[in-house]
């Protein structure tokens, strides 16, 4: 599932934290520019395309992998804690 801007847009914190070990060229002056942007989830994917060299597409996929790696730890943590 590809996340969309109603996804980022809620999840822009958790986003934001995890962004700098992911994406080791993402420093914190340029999620400050993507924390001032009206559309955050546009400005984001030009950011990976900028420091990472990636098509448009490719960019919206990594950020897609990315959450989708999220949710999953997500997930197991909830049943490890559930079987606590």
């Amino acid at each position: 599932m590809a996340i969309d801007k109603t996804i980022f847009d809620k999840n822009w914190k958790v986003i934001r934290k995890q962004s700098t070990a992911r994406w080791n060229l993402m420093g914190e002056y340029d999620l400050a520019k993507v924390d001032k942007a009206d559309k955050k989830i546009d400005k984001f994917l030009t950011m990976l395309q900028v420091k990472y060299g990636y098509t448009r597409p490719q960019a919206r996929e990594q950020l897609s992998r990315f959450w989708r790696e999220h949710e999953l730890k997500a997930e197991i943590k909830a049943k490890i804690a559930k079987k606590k």
